[in-house]
């Protein structure tokens, strides 16, 4: 899913490009343009190892009654998505390193070293599990709602402006970042990046603070499978 995230990654080259229009010492919050480019580069990688669709499938299952199938496959929805949602990271994983490498021939990734690689594609992992979670979440929401692609597009929303997908958080107010802090939202974009950057290391306690998200979601999902199931009905079986 290489394309959206390319668009989305030359529209804000195209905008920050007007922004600085040109003037190479124009620091902006303590980022000259190439570092801002360097910044929404390293986005770009982790939009494609950490950004997962899995809710949409989830949605449709539901809402057309595919769910009934797996009650007598020798494997539950559960786990069926999760091994689909794991084949697709290997995949993105593959297209994430071509790109890495593609972007460092261009010169934009002006260093690169494998500690720093090995770190920002742990984190990634980790989060990709916490953004797993909370889509499955949107996703099982089709229990009761006939449509949840208004939820998937206002989380995608929220999630590139909270993030720091769209401005690094630098150019946020401090007390905005603090607040954002408690949330899942800077753990998907801003911290990866610093990660692949080398600026912030990978034992913090950014990585507990996912899995805890990735477990309270996981636990929310539990519930609401179980009182979803108690309204499912199905015919023709």
């Amino acid at each position: 899913m290489i394309g959206p995230s390319l668009v989305f990654f030359f529209i804000k080259y195209n905008l920050w490009s007007s922004i600085y229009n040109g003037t190479q010492d124009l620091i902006i919050q303590g980022y000259s343009f190439s570092q801002m480019i360097n910044y929404h580069a390293w986005s770009l990688v982790v939009s494609l190892i950490a950004g997962g669709y899995a809710s949409h499938n989830l949605a449709e299952d539901i809402r057309m009654g595919r769910i009934s199938t797996y009650l007598i496959y020798p494997f539950n929805f559960w786990e069926f998505h999760t091994a689909s949602f794991i084949s697709f990271q290997f995949l993105q994983t593959f297209i994430s390193g071509i790109t890495i490498l593609s972007i460092f021939l261009l010169g934009i990734f002006e260093s690169i070293t494998l500690v720093t690689l090995f770190n920002g594609y742990i984190f990634c992992f980790l989060v990709s599990l916490m953004w797993f979670t909370l889509q499955y979440m949107t996703g099982i929401l089709s229990f009761w709602l006939e449509e949840t692609w208004i939820l998937r597009v206002l989380l995608q929303i929220m999630s590139a402006f909270l993030s720091g997908a769209i401005l690094p958080l630098e150019l946020y107010p401090a007390w905005a970042v603090k607040i954002l802090n408690y949330t899942p939202f800077p753990y998907l974009s801003y911290y990866p990046i610093k990660i692949f950057q080398g600026k912030l290391p990978l034992l913090t306690t950014a990585p507990l603070i996912i899995i805890g998200w990735t477990i309270l979601f996981a636990l929310i999902n539990k519930l609401i499978w179980k009182r979803g199931m108690k309204l499912y009905t199905a015919a023709g079986m």
